[in-house]
C-alpha cells in the first residue's frame, strides 16, 4: 500500500484516532493535513510525522465554524490543487451517564455541533477538491454507539448515529463523482475521550478502572485501517466498516 503524493486531510489529529490515522498516513507517504482545535497536540502530531521523514502541515480550526472550514479548503486548493482523502475523526463525548430527563441542552448542542455538524461542514467543503482527485475518499468516523447499540451519552450516541446516516447518504450521492465514502465504526479504543468515559463509569459502578482500560484496543490498529481505506488498494471496499 502506498499513499505517495496523496493529499490526506485528517481532523482530530491532536490525539486518539485522528492522531493515529495521521501518523499512519504519513508513514505511507501521504502529504498529511492535520486539523484540530488543540494547537499543542496538533503541533506534536505534525512534528512526529515530519521527524520520521514524512510530510505534514497543521491547521488549527473549529470544525463547527463554516467560515473556518471554508477558508481551510480554499487554502488547500491554492496550495495543492486537490484533496485525495478526508478522514474526519474530530469528535467529543460529553454527558456520560446523565439521564435524558436531566440532560443539558447546551451539552446536547455542543456534542451534535462538533460531531454531526462538523462532519457535514468538512464533507461539504472537501467535496469540490476531492472530486478533482478522480479517486477520492471520505471517511467519517461514526461508532457502534447509535448504530449497533446505545451509548453512555444521549448526545454522543445520537450524534454518531447521525454521522453514520450521513455517510450512507453521501456514499450514494457522490458515487457518480468518483468519490468513495465510508462510515467507519471503531471498537472501544484507548483514546483520551474513551478513557475519560471509562474512568467516570468505573467510579459510578465501583469497577476496576485499570482492568477496564486494559481491555481497550490500540488506536494505531484503527489508524492502519483508515490509512488503507484512503489508498487506491481499498477501491473495492464499499459501505460501512466496523473494526475491533
Amino acid at each position: 500500500m502506498t499513499l505517495n503524493q496523496k493529499v490526506i486531510v485528517v481532523t482530530g489529529g491532536a490525539s486518539g484516532i485522528g492522531r493515529a490515522a495521521a501518523i499512519c498516513c504519513g508513514k505511507n507517504g501521504a502529504n498529511v493535513v492535520v486539523v484540530d482545535l488543540d494547537k499543542d497536540g496538533l503541533g506534536t502530531c505534525v512534528e512526529e510525522i515530519t521527524g520520521a521523514g514524512g510530510s505534514a502541515e497543521g491547521h488549527c480550526i473549529d470544525v463547527r465554524e463554516d467560515d473556518q472550514v471554508s477558508v481551510l479548503f480554499s487554502a488547500l486548493g491554492e496550495q495543492h490543487g486537490r484533496v485525495d482523502g478526508l478522514i474526519h475523526a474530530a469528535g467529543v463525548l460529553e454527558g456520560a451517564l446523565v439521564p435524558i430527563d436531566e440532560f443539558e441542552e447546551l451539552t446536547w448542542d455542543k456534542v451534535l455541533d462538533i460531531n454531526l455538524k462538523g462532519s457535514f461542514l468538512m464533507s461539504k467543503h472537501a467535496v469540490p477538491l476531492i472530486e478533482k482527485s478522480e479517486r477520492g475518499v471520505i471517511l467519517l468516523i461514526a461508532s457502534g454507539a447509535g448504530v449497533r447499540g446505545g451509548s453512555s451519552s444521549v448526545a454522543y450516541g445520537s450524534s454518531k448515529g447521525g454521522v453514520h446516516g450521513l455517510s450512507l447518504v453521501l456514499a450514494a450521492q457522490l458515487a457518480d463523482r468518483n468519490i468513495r465514502v465510508h462510515g467507519v465504526c471503531p471498537g472501544s479504543l484507548a483514546t483520551p475521550l474513551k478513557l475519560r468515559q471509562v474512568e467516570k463509569s468505573a467510579k459510578a459502578s465501583g469497577g476496576d478502572f485499570e482492568k477496564m482500560a486494559a481491555a481497550l484496543g490500540d488506536p494505531m490498529g484503527v489508524g492502519k485501517v483508515l490509512a488503507f481505506l484512503v489508498s487506491d488498494d481499498a477501491d473495492y471496499v464499499r459501505g460501512s466498516v466496523f473494526t475491533r
